[in-house]
């Protein structure tokens, strides 16, 4: 079930006041904030309630949150770096207090009226989130092909010139390679040894996974990040995501430890807010964007 598309930016005020959006971070069963917790551009925030659930906002000027204007901020990658770690410090926040349902980041409307209509269309979808999150931390699990895992080694080359003179007359008599296609030969035979070493590797990937779930309440794949997002240049083969019970959490973790072997280099991440298991369709684009 999808919700309006986006409403145009208003050039009247809002309630929130003149020329102002309200931001929304997420939505929570009951409850007040964190005292003193301030959200993005540095915005005091504040709850709208509607039946029984509580929407966690703060004002954000439409200047720069408006439809258009957000456009032209979404490619400042320093301004939205800001805004993110502001939403996830707010989102955090609620979520050590209690059962919380992240919206996606810049979730703009221009008024809590809007809010509340949400609150009141969704109620059933929001109470069912956080019913299933509450009392459950998500955790991340991220597995990295190991560099230093050598594939097969390649047949030894010839190291001096009267080797490779004796070894060209001998194949060439005989009638094999020559020394350009014992070259060629030996890269094939590295570069299949890599994709047989990336091959295992991700099968333990996938043994890694199957394991994982059957220990949490839900698990989620995403997809690898690249190694400009990941910061290590090995390559990932499982972004996973897993809402795991407090007593089970060690018996996750000690899942791991069988899996940190010859093919695979496993970080454990969180726990986090659970990002990976509210998600709920609120009817924007991806970026988010202005109801």
């Amino acid at each position: 079930m999808n919700d309006s598309h986006p409403a145009a930016v208003p050039e009247t005020a809002t309630p929130g006041g003149p020329g102002q959006g309200v931001y929304l971070y997420a939505v929570t069963p009951g409850g007040e904030p964190p005292r003193d917790l301030r959200g993005v551009m540095d915005g005091p925030v504040r709850t709208v309630s509607c039946g029984g659930l509580v929407a966690h906002v703060s004002d954000v000027p439409l200047d720069r949150f408006g439809e258009e204007p957000l456009r032209r901020s979404l490619e400042d990658l320093e301004w939205v770096e800001g805004v993110a770690r502001a939403h996830h410090r707010v989102v955090e926040a609620l979520a050590a207090a209690g059962p919380a349902a992240p919206v996606r980041l810049v979730t703009v409307y221009t008024g809590e009226e809007q809010v509340r209509d949400l609150l009141d269309r969704r109620h059933d979808d929001f109470a069912e989130i956080l019913s299933h999150v509450a009392g459950r931390r998500e955790w991340g699990v991220k597995a990295y092909m190991r560099r230093d895992t050598p594939p097969p080694s390649p047949a030894p080359a010839t190291t001096t010139a009267s080797a490779t003179t004796t070894t060209t007359a001998t194949t060439s008599a005989s009638g094999g390679d020559s020394p350009g296609l014992a070259y060629l030969r030996r890269k094939k035979e590295s570069l299949r040894g890599r994709e047989d070493l990336w091959r295992a590797a991700a099968e333990r990937a996938e043994l890694l996974h199957a394991e994982l779930g059957q220990v949490a309440v839900a698990s989620r794949r995403h997809r690898p990040q690249d190694p400009q997002l990941s910061g290590r240049s090995e390559s990932m083969v499982l972004n996973g995501a897993y809402l795991v019970d407090p007593a089970r959490e060690e018996e996750f973790a000690a899942v791991l430890g069988g899996y940190r072997d010859r093919f695979l280099d496993v970080e454990l991440t969180g726990p986090w807010a659970p990002y990976s298991f509210t998600s709920i369709d609120l009817g924007a684009g991806r970026a988010g964007g202005v109801r």
